[in-house]
């Protein structure tokens, strides 16, 4: 890739394990298939290593390094399914926005948006080849090194969650600056969550493009937002992307690949995420499978939902709480993982736990059901 051949988006190795797909699109499975968002983490010496005296962002441009971060879970847990590196803060990047990874704070904005004005420093047509082929060939790359294990998953942030980034500056425990915007600037509002979402859908069929097998959407700070403010500033856009996604990919003939949205904290709006034309709906850990199944129906696929600090538990009982999680979700129209990412401290030796917890009661559920 760097200083050598660039490989293209054909071609492809077959695919010899495609659980999560089936999952995805509501067929039967022999297994609950199973991966962890942030598998490509921290917690993994490896990443640790490979991560060594490198610019975080610096890291997420270079294909050859998002391919071996992406790979490396991988070669120690039976994962069906690899979720590309990158990072959700490479959209406000690509508008202009100069973001950086300050160490012990994390993404770190240079100049935030304060004021409405601030909007038209923004680029207004985002060529997203231009200003982010570079994560299009680490898919493409990655999908060829694969080998066709497993399929891979593209992502983005979804509008609220890196409007409220890209005002704040960067992480907030109250996210009282991009909230306020709702309030006094709720016409801006608009328009630059409009802007981003139509960078998005450019971005996302990008991905596929390049060979995403499916795609997850990241509302990670649904949770700041009250029903309302749901309604009127995230759910529109959300269900604008992944119809026009499709739309789109059906226009390019492309694959269309399922689609999951994961909206953290958004119990309120489970029924109306169920109904916004994404394959699968992901969970956080604070409710209760059976709860999420009689909202949603029976029409979307469940991913989710341990708490990630179960993984701080005894072996056994990450066991214990995998079967109990499988009861409640059932085995089928079900993919799990955790309700939020993997922490940098977790033993890698008790992910594995979990991973083969999933596939085990889920075989043993499935053989005796």
């Amino acid at each position: 890739m760097e200083g050598g051949e660039r490989l293209l988006p054909k071609g492809f190795p077959k695919l010899k394990n495609d659980t999560f797909l089936r999952a995805a699109r509501g067929e039967e499975t022999e297994h609950t298939p199973v991966w962890c968002m942030r598998q490509a983490g921290r917690y993994l010496p490896e990443f640790r290593e490979t991560r060594a005296a490198q610019d975080f962002f610096a890291t997420c441009r270079s294909p050859k390094l998002c391919c071996e971060l992406t790979l490396q879970p991988l070669r120690r847990f039976p994962l069906d399914a690899a979720i590309i590196f990158s990072d959700i803060l490479v959209v406000p990047q690509a508008l202009g926005m100069e973001v950086v990874m300050v160490p012990g704070k994390g993404p770190t904005f240079t100049e935030p948006l304060k004021e409405v004005e601030d909007l038209l420093k923004l680029r207004q047509k985002v060529d997203v080849t231009a200003e982010l082929g570079y994560v299009f060939q680490a898919i493409t790359l990655t999908r060829h090194s694969l080998e066709g294990r497993v399929p891979l998953i593209g992502f983005s942030g979804a509008p609220w969650t890196l409007m409220s980034y890209m005002i704040e500056g960067g992480g907030s425990t109250t996210m009282s600056k991009a909230k306020s915007w709702l309030y006094r600037h709720p016409e801006a509002s608009h328009q630059l969550l409009r802007l981003l979402a139509d960078v998005i859908i450019d971005y996302l069929v990008g991905q596929v493009a390049a060979g995403a097998q499916a795609l997850q959407l990241f509302e990670s700070h649904a949770g700041h937002l009250g029903p309302e403010q749901f309604q009127d500033f995230a759910l529109p856009y959300i269900r604008d992307i992944a119809q026009a996604v499709k739309s789109k990919l059906k226009e390019e003939a492309l694959p269309l690949v399922p689609m999951i949205i994961f909206a953290k904290d958004a119990h309120y709006a489970l029924r109306d995420l169920a109904n916004a034309s994404y394959e699968v709906v992901g969970l956080d850990w604070t409710i209760r499978p059976q709860e999420a199944r009689a909202q949603t129906g029976k029409d979307v696929t469940l991913q989710g939902n341990l708490d990630p600090c179960a993984l701080y538990a005894p072996k056994e009982k990450i066991g214990e709480l995998v079967k109990k999680m499988l009861e409640g979700f059932g085995t089928q129209r079900y993919i799990a993982n955790l309700g939020h990412g993997l922490y940098p401290d977790m033993s890698p030796e008790h992910v594995g736990a979990f991973v083969e917890a999933v596939h085990a009661h889920s075989r043993h559920i499935n053989k005796h059901s």
